[in-house]
């Protein structure tokens, strides 16, 4: 099993040429750098080839560099596609994805550029339209056409088109969030949690960590580098975690274990289902050993 860990995932402003330099130094796991909502319309085009030029240049290391692109049917998106493809970073983001016709044109325009087929499309789950047809869009990934790898919970567009609040323990996401995190595990693709805007606050951030991750989310998209240590920290297996998962994998490929179901294991009953659960937490720790 070999996955990539995704625990933080750090927007960068593409317009801000110092934060981009210093985006190949971050702990973060993944880089997203935005073109879209944290660029100004005077400064979309100055942004498109400041990304550009800092992904073809390289120096990340192994971070995951993702380039966020506008809409592309925005004045800026068709360019930024053509641009972003060019560059071949590992994923383009698409915003405002809505319904799975979204996906397949923001895949056929990326083949259209020529983006090399390593390069992934990552899809912002942030509209009303996009939490009804959740599983319809995460169903495009079933097709390699789509390059669908992982979907972005947007919230605070979510709580603008929906009017809703974001509140401490977030009830009103908590449905579309479920919706969301469903819909990726039953396709096969990753899924990552919304920003926490309060970037000052510690003790928030990680009270929202844990629960993205309590319900499933693969780590958390970040609006500062304070953020990063905390996330990582949550969003990985602790010690003791990888530990028994260690001990689970272990005790059932003893000989004597072959064809059970169920062991009994530090006074725990534990079944096949557990064996595969801690392959993937072992897989993901070692992942992240390697990452560093």
């Amino acid at each position: 099993m070999s996955l990539r860990p995704r625990r933080s995932c750090l927007y960068m402003p593409g317009s801000n040429a110092r934060a981009l330099e210093k985006s190949r130094s971050l702990p973060a796991d993944t880089l997203i750098l935005d073109l879209e909502d944290a660029v100004a319309p005077d400064a979309k085009a100055m942004a498109r080839n400041q990304v550009t030029e800092a992904v073809k240049a390289g120096g990340f290391g192994r971070r995951e560099v993702v380039i966020r692109v506008n809409g592309l049917t925005t004045p800026w998106g068709p360019e930024d596609m053509a641009a972003a493809a060019a560059a071949a970073p590992d994923a383009i983001l698409v915003p405002k994805v809505s319904t799975p016709g979204d996906v397949m044109m923001a895949a056929k325009a990326m083949r259209e550029a020529g983006a090399p087929e390593s390069t992934r499309l990552w899809a912002m789950m942030e509209t009303p339209l996009a939490m009804l047809n959740a599983d319809s869009i995460a169903r495009t990934a079933a097709d390699p056409a789509s390059r669908l790898s992982v979907f972005i919970m947007g919230t605070n567009d979510l709580a603008k088109e929906t009017r809703a609040r974001l509140t401490p323990g977030r009830p009103s996401m908590l449905a579309w969030l479920s919706t969301c995190v469903a819909a990726a595990r039953a396709h096969r693709i990753e899924i990552i949690d919304g920003v926490y805007n309060d970037f000052s606050n510690e003790a928030g951030l990680r009270a929202e960590c844990e629960q993205g991750r309590d319900f499933g989310m693969d780590g958390k998209t970040l609006i500062h580098p304070n953020q990063i240590g905390p996330c990582n920290e949550i969003f990985a297996p602790s010690n003791d975690e990888v530990a028994f998962a260690r001990k689970i994998i272990d005790v059932f490929g003893e000989p004597a274990n072959s064809g059970k179901g169920a062991i009994q294991i530090d006074g725990k009953m534990v079944e096949l289902l557990h064996a595969e659960i801690a392959k993937r937490t072992v897989a993901i720790a070692d992942a992240i050993a390697a990452h560093v």
